[in-house]
């Protein structure tokens, strides 16, 4: 078989991407469902989960890209959902923070048993040199899309 050019490798890592963003894109809509929550929140609670500690419901509109407002209802559905609170700022009480409760927490982490084994399996054939750099593409173009998201926003 002959090597592809440098040219064929950007395009089949380009289709590659688009086709995994569809189906990751399919995966949370699926995912959300699953839960009763539209897939926006579901990536809100996925974010907050990885943030160290509680949130402005504005730092939640700059994670999710959302207008303060938008944000504002996020957080309303998700806490009529049983899955965020809000609790006063020690430190400026004229703010709210947002955290997660624990009251749905075991029955989203059932939800993800299986998926994230599925995908934890998927990574076991790379070796730790191929797993760095497959963390050093995906920041790169997280760090890319969020750049054209807010660019897309701004025109």
């Amino acid at each position: 078989m002959a090597e592809r050019t440098r040219e064929e490798l950007v395009e089949a890592v380009t289709v590659t991407a688009r086709r995994h963003h569809a189906a990751y894109t399919l995966f949370n809509q699926a995912m959300a469902e699953h839960l009763g929550l539209h897939p926006t929140d579901l990536q809100c609670v996925s974010l907050l989960a990885l943030e160290p500690g509680p949130c402005t419901t504005g730092e939640i509109a700059q994670l999710t890209g959302l207008t303060s407002g938008s944000a504002t209802r996020l957080v309303d559905r998700l806490q009529e959902a049983g899955l965020a609170e809000r609790h006063p700022d020690p430190h400026d009480r004229r703010k709210t923070l947002v955290s997660l409760t624990r009251g749905r927490t075991p029955e989203v982490e059932a939800a993800w048993g299986a998926p994230g084994r599925a995908f934890a399996q998927a990574l076991e054939d790379f070796t730790d040199d191929e797993l760095a750099v497959i963390e050093r593409y995906l920041r790169r173009t997280t760090d890319v899309g969020t750049e054209q998201a807010a660019r897309l926003r701004a025109d």
